[in-house]
């Protein structure tokens, strides 16, 4: 008992556990300062990464994606981590292991191995993507990288105990912030990018793709959400058509912009409550 205590009062701050394409670890700097000095719950239903999540490290979250696999690791970390990393620990960097486990079904596997399994593929694979196909399958190939860390013990002891911290929910992000956004919530929302080259749509995560009118949906949920009374942070893609439907809030006056065309073509909108912050 007394090494368990002793290990948790030294844990580190925590990481987050995958590389994530279009993750926010490198925005943090001009995101954190946008952040509401109190607020009531975190709420982060594009999750991903979760780099804004480690960052705060919020006492009342909750954290959602659409993604089954990735909810089922971030779960099994927070409820499971020392199996979870006992499983990792078996795995070696070559590309026979790589495809051998990209190969299987990972439904069909034991939670925490499932969860070992998702870790190992994206601490392998070529530039840390995750993609899948039509049919929900991971394909991006190995990353023949020489010393990739596939077990972070520290960093993902770390992670349970922070994300012990949150309800961690998989399913559609209008109706997770339909049902559990409240006055006061903080709502972070870093939804999959509008594409501004051919390319730039490489990190799609489900099968289930996020197109234009996806993005006027998220417009008018940003609308009630700021009606509700939450404060929110949107980013995406410096795109024309991101802008359109947030043409309300040009007319309140109520957002900021931060367009950052010569890094990462992104544009950053803060919503407040008027009366607030």
């Amino acid at each position: 008992m007394a090494e368990l205590a002793l290990k948790e009062e030294i844990l580190p701050k925590a990481k987050p556990i995958l590389k994530w394409a279009g993750g926010k670890t490198q925005m943090l700097g001009d995101l954190l300062p946008k952040v509401p000095r109190s607020y009531g719950r975190y709420i982060e239903p594009f999750f991903g990464g979760g780099a804004m999540f480690f960052a705060l490290e919020p006492e009342n979250a909750i954290i959602a994606d659409s993604n089954p696999e990735l909810i089922n690791m971030y779960r099994q970390i927070a409820n499971n981590v020392e199996e979870v990393i006992e499983y990792l620990q078996q795995y070696k960097n070559t590309s026979e292991m790589f495809y051998e486990v990209r190969g299987l079904e990972w439904t069909t596997l034991p939670k925490a191995e499932a969860a070992a399994r998702t870790i190992f593929l994206n601490r392998t694979c070529f530039n840390g993507l995750y993609r899948v196909n039509k049919q929900g399958k991971f394909n991006v190939p190995y990353g023949k990288y020489k010393n990739p860390k596939i077990c972070d013990e520290e960093n993902l002891r770390a992670a349970s105990k922070v994300l012990k911290n949150a309800e961690i929910l998989c399913g559609d992000y209008l109706l997770i912030l339909e049902h559990y956004a409240q006055p006061g919530d903080f709502v972070f929302l870093d939804p999959p990018y509008l594409p501004i080259s051919e390319y730039s749509d490489f990190k799609r995560y489900t099968k289930e793709q996020f197109y234009e009118e996806d993005h006027v949906e998220l417009a008018k949920m940003v609308m009630t959400l700021h009606e509700r009374g939450c404060y929110v942070i949107l980013t995406n893609s410096n795109h024309p058509l991101v802008h359109e439907p947030l043409m309300w809030c040009r007319q309140k006056g109520t957002f900021h912009a931060m367009e950052r065309p010569e890094k990462v073509r992104m544009l950053l909108l803060r919503f407040r409550l008027s009366n607030k912050l």
